[in-house]
C-alpha cells in the first residue's frame, strides 16, 4: 500500500505544516537563490547553523546503524509495478547478508525496498527530503531522518552505506548515481561498488557513455568498470558483498605489511 500524503501536508525538516503555513519556497531553493541585497550577510550565518544541525542530527541517528547498502530508484512506480517488487527482493537479499537497507524513504522503489527490509526482519532506513509536494516517509521505515538540504542528505547516503544498488529511476536517481560515480572516479571514496539493475532500462545510458563520452575522451574506458549491470537481485547484492570483502582483504594486507615494516625498523 502506498503511503503518499495529501498535498495539504508539508514537511520542513522535523516540522510538519499544512494549509496557509506551507512555504512558497523550499529551504534548498532559498539557499541557492542569487542575493539581491546585502541581507544575506545577516541571514546566511544562521543558515550555516541550521546546516550544521542537519549534519549533527544525521550523524547521531545513523552512527550505530552498522553495515548498510543504499537502494535507489523512481518514486513514481506503484506497488503493482515489477520494479516495486524487485526492490523488495533486493532488500530481502541485503538483509539476509546482514546489512541494513537505506532509501530516500518515499514511495515507489524506495517503499518497495523499505517494505522488503522490514518484512525480512532487517533495519529499514529512510532519509527524507523537503520537496514542494512532499510525499512523506513510507510506513515501512524503521529509522527515518528528514532533511532540508540535499547535500546533507547525500552525505548520509554515502557515509553510511557500503555500496549503491540502483533500480530504474528519473532525475533524482541519475543524480545520486553520477554523484557516486564522480566520488569514486576522483577517489573521494575508494572501492565503492555501484550496481545497476535492469539491463534493458540502462542499456541506452551505457551505450551513450561508451560511444560518446569514451569516444570523445571525456572519460576513460576503465571508468565504465565503476558500474556493474545485472537483472538478478541476488547477483546485485553479491557484487556489492564481494567488492567489500576484497576491499577488506586489501586493507588488512596493507595494515599487516605496515606493521611488519615498523617491526623490522625496530624502536627509534
Amino acid at each position: 500500500m502506498s503511503t503518499t500524503n495529501n498535498r495539504g501536508n508539508y514537511r520542513k525538516g522535523p516540522v510538519r505544516l499544512r494549509g496557509k503555513l506551507i512555504p512558497e519556497k523550499t529551504t534548498d531553493e532559498s539557499l541557492l537563490e542569487p542575493a539581491e541585497s546585502v541581507d544575506w550577510v545577516h541571514m546566511d550565518p544562521w543558515r550555516v547553523m541550521r546546516i550544521q544541525a542537519e549534519f549533527v542530527e544525521g550523524f547521531g541517528a545513523l552512527a550505530e546503524l552498522g553495515p548498510a547498502i543504499s537502494v535507489f530508484g523512481s518514486a513514481r512506480f506503484k506497488p503493482d509495478d515489477p520494479e516495486y517488487t524487485l526492490a523488495g527482493e533486493v532488500a530481502g537479499h541485503i538483509v539476509e547478508a546482514g546489512y541494513a537497507v537505506i532509501t530516500g524513504g518515499g514511495p515507489g522503489v524506495m517503499e518497495g525496498a523499505n517494505k522488503g527490509a522490514h518484512e525480512a526482519g532487517g533495519t529499514s532506513v529512510g532519509l527524507g527530503i523537503e520537496l514542494p509536494f512532499e510525499q512523506g516517509m513510507n510506513e515501512y521505515v524503521d529509522l527515518g531522518v528528514n532533511f532540508r538540504y540535499f547535500f546533507a542528505r547525500k552525505t548520509m547516503f554515502v557515509k553510511y552505506a557500503e555500496g549503491f544498488i540502483v533500480l530504474p529511476g528519473g532525475f533524482g536517481t541519475l543524480d545520486e548515481l553520477f554523484e557516486a560515480l564522480t566520488l569514486v572516479q576522483t577517489t573521494k571514496v575508494k572501492r565503492f561498488p555501484i550496481v545497476l539493475i535492469g539491463t534493458t532500462f540502462w542499456a541506452g545510458l551505457f551505450d551513450w557513455l561508451k560511444n560518446t563520452l569514451v569516444e570523445r575522451g571525456t572519460i576513460s574506458s576503465h571508468d565504465l568498470d565503476l558500474m556493474h549491470l545485472t537483472d538478478d537481485p541476488r547477483e546485485a547484492v553479491e557484487i556489492v558483498l564481494n567488492a567489500n570483502r576484497s576491499r577488506r582483504r586489501e586493507e588488512l594486507a596493507a595494515a599487516q605489511a605496515a606493521a611488519s615494516r615498523a617491526g623490522a625498523m625496530g624502536p627509534e
